[in-house]
């Protein structure tokens, strides 16, 4: 039986607008690893060097809290959730769209490398958007796309709610990032939550038979087009290195491999030149090879466009925290080659290439110049080169929109030094 002591306790705090989900001086506690980070990297490696440490920091600061303040929303009806807005221009279709899984991954990632005061708080809300948005092939994985309704609700596209898997990769990789920076015994137990994703990935993500990262849950491993298909911009090969260590499960370190095998076969057999990578890739009976025009998404498919024009960041990450040097020669090959094509001009950059190097589509955007910032880090004998892009990267452009500016984001903290692996 209740005591009347304890209702008229019960009545006093809901007077004070006390609600149940109030954090517990547990899950208040401060992050291990809050902004800034200097992590170390792989010796030998370089960032800029003609403005001081504490200026590369104030500037991730400054800009993470500009993106926040344009990108990071809530749902009208749920005050305990957050999403990343992704339809500021007005590109996408539907109209209706507001966010992917892409975008959410990212803004996890993010709120949990940052780690500032109200970080912990928006990242548990992005955490229970991606909960309440199921792909509909495994509830542990994200769908692709929300869209707001008639009514002002935002909810899964209607007949297209399953998964992207860089967007459920990127997601799992934030969750164990929040796992070492709050730890799990809250009301979210980030450690958990996260092998739940990592083993849903590998059972509808990843080609098995063929250790392959796949485009979606949606592709089956005996659809002879999709299920053998791949994006360039998914080898995320730190990411894959993690999940095998949280995991124990050594079919992660195959994925890990095939991902390498495929890089190479493509450098040498059609970018040896250039280094550059297509956005989307298929196995034909010649092995491994660039998709031909509109696979899936439009004319340049196979070239260097806006999925893979990430790679140069996602590659170099790997090699910064582990050292690993497979992808190091390529990684190269792209340096020398954007250099002397440029000739050491950032804003000669254009937004698209044909494996051999030619220009498929004009343009200067920050898409394109942010990630090979990155890759820049490998070798000092691009300091002047780094510099020059990072003064490039942080010029804010009328065409800058959420992609551009989020991975622009990702590489100022990657090149500041703040980049850590969980």
């Amino acid at each position: 039986m209740i005591g009347i002591g304890v209702i008229i306790i019960g009545i006093i705090f809901l007077a004070a607008g006390v609600s149940q989900t109030t954090q517990t001086p547990k899950e208040e506690m401060a992050a291990k690893r809050a902004f800034p980070q200097h992590a170390i990297y792989q010796s030998g490696t370089i960032k800029p060097d003609h403005i001081s440490q504490e200026e590369l920091d104030d500037a991730v600061g400054d800009f993470y809290e500009t993106w926040k303040n344009h990108y990071l929303k809530q749902p009208a009806d749920k005050q305990d959730e957050y999403y990343i807005y992704y339809n500021d221009k007005g590109y996408a279709e539907p109209k209706n769209a507001v966010t992917v899984s892409e975008a959410h991954g990212y803004g996890m990632m993010m709120t949990a490398i940052m780690a500032g005061n109200e970080d912990k708080r928006y990242f548990d809300g992005l955490y229970r958007f991606y909960k309440a948005h199921k792909s509909d092939n495994d509830p542990s994985l994200m769908a692709w796309q929300q869209v707001k309704d008639k009514t002002g609700k935002i909810i899964n596209t209607p007949g297209d709610a399953d998964s992207a898997t860089d967007g459920d990769m990127d997601i799992a990789y934030s969750l164990l990032l929040a796992d070492r920076q709050w730890g799990s015994d809250g009301n979210i137990d980030y450690l958990a939550q996260a092998k739940d994703i990592m083993e849903a990935i590998m059972a509808h993500e990843i080609n098995r038979s063929k250790s392959l990262i796949k485009l979606g849950d949606w592709a089956g491993d005996d659809d002879e087009v999709y299920g053998k298909a791949t994006r360039s911009s998914d080898f995320l090969l730190n990411h894959l290195k993690v999940f095998e260590e949280e995991t124990g499960n050594h079919d992660w370190a195959a994925v890990t491999n095939k991902a390498h095998e495929i890089m190479h076969t493509i450098y040498e057999e059609q970018s040896r030149d250039t280094g550059l990578m297509p956005d989307f890739i298929v196995l034909s009976t010649d092995g491994y090879q660039p998709a031909q025009a509109d696979f899936l998404e439009g004319e340049n498919d196979g070239d260097y466009s806006w999925n893979s024009s990430r790679t140069p960041w996602r590659y170099t990450v790997d090699y910064l925290l582990t050292g690993d040097d497979r992808s190091l020669p390529q990684l190269k090959k792209m340096n020398e080659w954007i250099r002397a094509e440029t000739e050491g001009d950032p804003n000669n950059i254009q937004s698209g290439y044909t494996l051999s190097g030619k220009t498929v589509e004009e343009g200067n955007s920050t898409s394109f110049v942010a990630p090979l910032m990155v890759s820049a880090m490998i070798d000092s004998s691009n300091q002047q080169w780094i510099n020059d892009l990072w003064d490039r990267t942080i010029q804010s452009k009328e065409d800058d929109d959420y992609f551009a500016n989020t991975i622009k984001l990702q590489a100022m903290i990657v090149v500041s030094g703040n980049w850590w692996a969980p």
